[in-house]
């Protein structure tokens, strides 16, 4: 089946942090393995607002993809970018920038997500929020500037809680991010963003939330970096973010004028764990005094950040500037075990482990978070034999097929 995305398709009605907005409504929407949905404009795409539920859930053999007109009339290209809007998921989960004096992570702390008319909320004080579960999906060809700063990505989660379930989900070829967390409290694996644009994976206030399994490609003739990670600019605004990924593999473009891969800022937790780092210029750029002070648990601060058995290889492995200087950052990375700041790659098929990155022992994943599974390599694929990825995804090589192949028999729309 196919179906047209006509401007902003919703589900549901907003409930509020509480659950008691006037006029709020819950909306449940179901949709089955195979399915193909496509905007043909910016100004389409489908948002869950806060209560409602999601049910997209594909199988390995029959992804969901939401994607462009083109791309159903078979007319996207390697670097098409930008053709609709995306899919934006909102939920109750605590942020930590609220419009109005309120405190952060409150019930009455909302924001208005990026990217629609101003008028979509998330934000609350229920981080097991249940916003549904998206599985085995593909997003293709999204993105989409409303004005100067806000634009759509290819996914948005915005305050959404863990009780939601995101995995085997793949983002190709977002004009913004790929995907976007505004604090939340979600959990994901097995995520996979190729081409962005912009940022790949962009976290922002306050979002507490784990990610594994990341494989992460950019286009050559695009991209931004692979991670930012920040509070936008509010360093003292609680709940602290805190963002953890392992068996991570985020490979560049490679271009010159890449920026760093990982930028850190603004005053968050992070923890990267046996992850494999690639490609740019430079690999990792930490700033601000609020990102490496030590813990305090009073104001919700772990610390600086964490790096446990990953390996970079870039031209050069740290930022150097005047608000944390590359020796601060040296420091920090050289604190963890089984770290290489200076590797040499041997990644065969632009993301398969090859004997440098499978020299490095992996760290214990779980005594970091629970969700976390223990495995004994680093990186996000272990070898040609782990095959996650494939059947699902498009454009990762010739067990995957092209993501510009129309999804569907261009009569079928």
């Amino acid at each position: 089946m196919i179906y047209s995305l006509s401007g902003a398709v919703t589900v549901g009605v907003d409930v509020g942090g509480d659950g008691n907005a006037p006029g709020g409504q819950q909306g449940i929407l179901t949709i089955e393995p195979g399915v193909v949905l496509f905007g043909s404009s910016g100004a389409d795409f489908l948002l869950v607002n806060r209560g409602s539920q999601l049910f997209a859930e594909g199988t390995a053999t029959q992804p969901i993809i939401f994607t462009s007109r083109q791309n159903v009339e078979g007319t996207a290209g390697a670097d098409s970018i930008g053709q609709w809007g995306g899919l934006v998921v909102l939920g109750r989960a605590p942020i930590s920038d609220c419009i109005g004096n309120v405190p952060g992570g409150s019930v009455g702390c909302q924001g208005a997500v990026e990217g629609t008319s101003g008028d979509a909320f998330y934000g609350g004080a229920s981080p097991n929020d249940n916003s549904g579960r998206i599985r085995y999906v593909q997003v293709r060809y999204p993105g989409f500037e409303v004005s100067p700063g806000n634009e759509l990505n290819g996914i948005t989660l915005a305050g959404v809680g863990a009780g939601t379930t995101i995995d085997h989900v793949q983002v190709h070829n977002s004009s913004d991010d790929g995907i976007e967390w505004f604090g939340g409290t979600v959990n994901q694996k097995y995520i996979v963003v190729t081409g962005a644009d912009d940022d790949s994976i962009d976290t922002d206030t306050g979002f507490k939330g784990a990610i594994q399994f990341a494989l992460v490609v950019q286009r050559s003739t695009g991209g931004d970096r692979i991670i930012e990670g920040d509070s936008s600019g509010n360093e003292n605004a609680t709940p602290r973010q805190d963002t953890a990924i392992a068996n991570a593999t985020f490979v560049s473009g490679g271009a010159a004028d890449n920026p760093d891969s990982l930028l850190l800022r603004g005053g968050m937790d992070f923890t990267l764990l046996n992850s494999v780092v690639t490609g740019a210029p430079i690999c990792l750029d930490i700033d601000g005094n609020a990102t490496v002070q030590a813990a305090d648990a009073a104001l919700d601060e772990k610390g600086p950040p964490r790096f446990e058995s990953v390996f970079l290889s870039c031209a050069d492995p740290f930022r150097d500037d005047t608000s944390v200087t590359a020796a601060q950052i040296a420091a920090i990375f050289g604190a963890g075990t089984n770290n290489v700041s200076d590797g040499t790659s041997t990644l065969t098929s632009v993301f398969i482990n090859g004997a440098n990155e499978n020299a490095v022992t992996a760290f214990q994943a779980s005594s970091v978070r629970s969700f976390f599974e223990d495995v004994d390599y680093i990186g996000a694929v272990r070898d040609q034999n782990d095959t996650w990825w494939q059947g699902w995804t498009c454009g990762l090589g010739t067990n995957s097929p092209s993501c510009t192949a129309a999804p569907v028999p261009s009569t079928g729309a």
